[in-house]
């Protein structure tokens, strides 16, 4: 450790004690810059603390002091962020350490952003009723907000989103004429590539306001208004009866205290006899979510286990066909959006400012660091009912050739 006499005792302990707290992790710790600076460890990526109340910060809660921090400039990050972010993360992999500062806050977001019908609306409104001019500065041109499915590792973006489309078409072995319900639809590119490429009718459900308009004015501009609606409810509203039922990307959203009624309204909508589809961020254990990332970014947000995730299928019978971990795909697909998202800083900038810049930077680059560590997974869970009539034999059908992919490329830079 390099000191100057500059430094103080105080910020001396409470150097050390940070260091402590990130553990052997491969990172270099700097505070403060030019003679009155200290500085300790090694590694390609440097932490660099500006100020005192930044430090102090991230000791009573190193996770939402140093987001918050960042986030306002009073630290930064020279050299990689997204790997400096995963060593870190690595280091702390498995450890219990979280400060009370940090427990308080994430019992107070629990309870302040309850997923009830009017805190879902809430908080749903925070996130995805930004302008959509945003998301389109940085995502592909259907605007698909999920992880994508690379074919290769080399594919782009707009083909993996494609991919990932038709997967999950292929995975509820969708049939012309069937009735589908989506929960969480997004600005509805599922919905409407389900009516388009597979001849069913669609009723998709969302309570962005933003994003269902996007989908509504989408789906009459494909010709596709009398085969496609878009509703903007929540999910526990569902009346009717359906064949399958799917939701990409909404379980997170929906709290672990909402799991039964969740089960319950998938069960008044495809009963015994539908099968479905949900697709989520989850976790290989039961755990909070990201203290700072439900404060500055996704208010209510909740990522289960798989066996938590599971009890909305038992409770009703359901059986489990398919799981299948897409973890690798969602790290890769960060890394696209990042790098798009980077692209775009002076038109982010412009709309929202500097900070709200850095916020989703973050926001960005630790969740493709989570993914590629394993701290985050990506399930798709494909299900059935005890009376299903469509329960596929082999999985052969998943993996057909993919020229419907490609056909659909080819709509797709047509559409675009």
């Amino acid at each position: 450790m390099v000191s100057h006499p500059a430094v103080t005792p105080f910020q001396r302990l409470l150097f050390k004690q940070l260091r402590r707290f990130i553990g052997q992790a491969p990172i270099r710790l700097r505070l403060g810059t030019g003679s009155s600076s200290l500085s300790d460890g090694t590694g390609p990526e440097c932490v660099v603390i500006y100020d005192n109340s930044a430090l102090v910060g991230m000791m009573l809660d190193p996770e939402i002091g140093f987001g918050d921090a960042y986030m306002k400039g009073r630290v930064d990050i020279e050299g990689d962020l997204v790997h400096a972010l995963e060593v870190v993360f690595r280091a702390m992999q498995g450890s219990s350490k979280r400060r009370w500062f940090n427990r308080l806050a994430s019992y107070w977001l629990e309870h302040l952003q309850a997923n009830t019908l009017d805190g879902s609306a809430s908080n749903i409104h925070r996130h995805y009723d930004l302008n959509t001019d945003f998301y389109k500065l940085w995502l592909d041109p259907q605007l698909v907000y999920t992880c994508a499915y690379f074919p290769t590792p080399s594919a782009t973006l707009e083909k993996a989103q494609l991919a990932k489309l038709d997967y999950i078409c292929r995975k509820l072995q969708l049939q012309p004429g069937e009735r589908v319900v989506e929960v969480g639809c997004g600005w509805g590119a599922l919905a409407i590539y389900m009516a388009k490429h597979y001849g069913v009718t669609v009723q998709a459900y969302n309570i962005s306001h933003e994003q269902i308009e996007y989908a509504r004015t989408r789906a009459s501009k494909e010709g596709l208004a009398g085969q496609v609606e878009f509703i903007e409810d929540d999910y526990r509203n569902i009346s009717g009866d359906f064949d399958v039922f799917v939701s990409v990307g909404m379980l997170e959203h929906v709290g672990r205290e909402n799991y039964r009624v969740l089960g319950e309204t998938i069960h008044r909508a495809i009963g015994d006899s539908g099968r479905g589809l949900i697709h989520f961020i989850g976790r290989n254990r039961p755990e909070h979510f990201s203290t700072w990332i439900r404060k500055r970014i996704f208010p209510g947000a909740y990522t289960p286990s798989l066996r938590e995730a599971i009890e909305i299928f038992e409770q009703r019978e359901y059986a489990v066909l398919d799981v299948e971990n897409l973890r690798r795909h969602y790290a890769l697909t960060l890394e696209h959006w990042l790098n798009r998202y980077e692209r775009s800083a002076d038109c982010v900038i412009d709309l929202y400012g500097p900070e709200f810049f850095r916020a989703w930077k973050l926001y960005l680059a630790g969740s493709g660091a989570s993914f590629r560590i394993g701290q985050l997974q990506l399930f798709q869970v494909a299900f059935a009912g005890s009376a299903c009539q469509r329960i596929p034999w082999t999985r052969a059908y998943l993996y057909a050739e993919e020229s419907q992919v490609e056909r659909n490329l080819r709509w797709s830079h047509a559409a675009f």
